[in-house]
Order: C-alpha cells, then structure tokens, then sequence
C-alpha cells in the first residue's frame, strides 16, 4: 500500500512530513485538505477525530499528530536515518524539535495576520512574540557545533521541524543576521530539494487568506 498523507500546503506542522517522506525518498499520495471546512467532513473525522491535519494513513493504520507521524515513518523507514544514535546529540534534536513546537511555532503564529496582509495584529503580543522568538534562535544558535546540522553530519528531525519554521521568519521582518551558524544552517535548507518542492505558492496562501477572511467575518456576525 502507498503511504496517503492529508496535508494542507501551507501547514508547517504537515510541510514539516512532507519534507520527510521526499528525504526518505517514500512512495506516497499527498490528499489536499481544505480548511475551510473538509477537516469536519465524515471521511477525515474517521482518520483524525480531532480534525487536525496532518494525518499519515499506512495501509489500515493512521498515525495523527506530526511529531508521532515523523517517529513513525523514522522507525519504519530508517534508511536515510534522520535521527543520532548518541545520547546528547538525541537530546539536542529532540529540544530543538519540542522548542520549535512549544515556543517558535505559537510565538510565530502572532503575526499570521501579518503574514496574509490582513488587520488585527496586536502590538503588545507581537513585541513578546519577538522577545519569545529571539530567546529561541539564540538557543538554537548556541546548539549548532561545526557540523552542518543538529547534533548531526546529516539531515535529521529536528532540521524538518526547526527548519519548516525558520523559515516563515524573514517574511515578517525577523531575519538571521545575527545568527550566523543558523543563518548558514537555513541557508543549505533552503536550496535541498525536498524544500524547494513543498515551498508554498502564493495561490495557497491566497486560498487560507480567504479562509480566514471567511471565519473572521463569520464570528463577527455572531
């Protein structure tokens, strides 16, 4: 059976498996998720009762939760590993994973209306939201060593999540000048492959503008 993975393109959480299936070179069947409502339709509920995306189906198995799907596909696929076998560097790819996921993303996610040029960015939330973000990518500056990536000679895990973040970053004005190790590390991201074939189009982003549009003004006729 082909691995099916329900994604939406502009998702850093599903570009961030997407990204892992093509370095594992995986044959696999991409299913669009339109969040304007197909995330509470019958069919995917029966996938992922909590209607989040992404969600990996292997067979008769469905795997949801990003961080489970990327274990999964690393324990049943190990070839390329994208994981140390070490103990600190393990530890350095898994912080770098939970800190993208519990400080970046949400400390990011504050200027999304900033991202899709719509109104409602908040001042005050946007100043922690730096703060939160330059604490961050220092941390993730002072783990880098001489090797190319985490903890590692090659790609692993904590690059697909960390990575699929960063790189948002200079689209609301937060660049990595003064990070050199991290700015080098996002710059050979950034020319691989398999980054530049899950790059977001400005018609996917066009598409999850209109449907924030949409939910916006729907709340404000309630």
């Amino acid at each position: 059976m082909v691995l099916t993975l329900y994604h939406s393109p502009i998702s850093p959480n599903s570009r961030r498996v997407w990204i892992t299936l093509l370095e594992k070179g995986l044959e696999f069947e991409l299913v669009d998720i339109k969040l304007d409502g197909e995330q509470f339709q019958p069919e995917f509920l029966a996938i992922n009762p909590f209607h989040h995306i992404p969600a990996l189906v292997d067979d008769d198995f469905n795997v949801v939760e990003s961080l489970a799907i990327l274990d999964y596909l690393e324990a049943k696929y190990p070839t390329p590993a994208m994981l140390p076998k070490d103990a600190k560097d393990l530890a350095i790819a898994r912080m770098v994973q939970l800190v993208t996921v519990n400080e970046l993303l949400p400390a990011a996610t504050t200027f999304l209306p900033q991202i899709l040029g719509l109104p409602g960015a908040d001042p005050e939330k946007i100043e922690k939201a730096k703060h939160k973000i330059a604490t961050v990518l220092k941390f993730f500056e002072n783990l880098l060593d001489d090797r190319p990536y985490f903890a590692s000679h090659n790609l692993t895990l904590a690059e697909v999540v960390a990575g699929t973040v960063v790189n948002v970053l200079p689209s609301v004005g937060i660049f990595l000048s003064e990070y050199p190790k991290l700015n080098a590390w996002h710059d050979r991201l950034i020319v691989r492959p398999s980054w530049q074939a899950t790059e977001s189009t400005p018609e996917a982003m066009e598409a999850f503008k209109s449907v924030i549009v949409a939910r916006n003004t729907r709340q404000t006729q309630t």
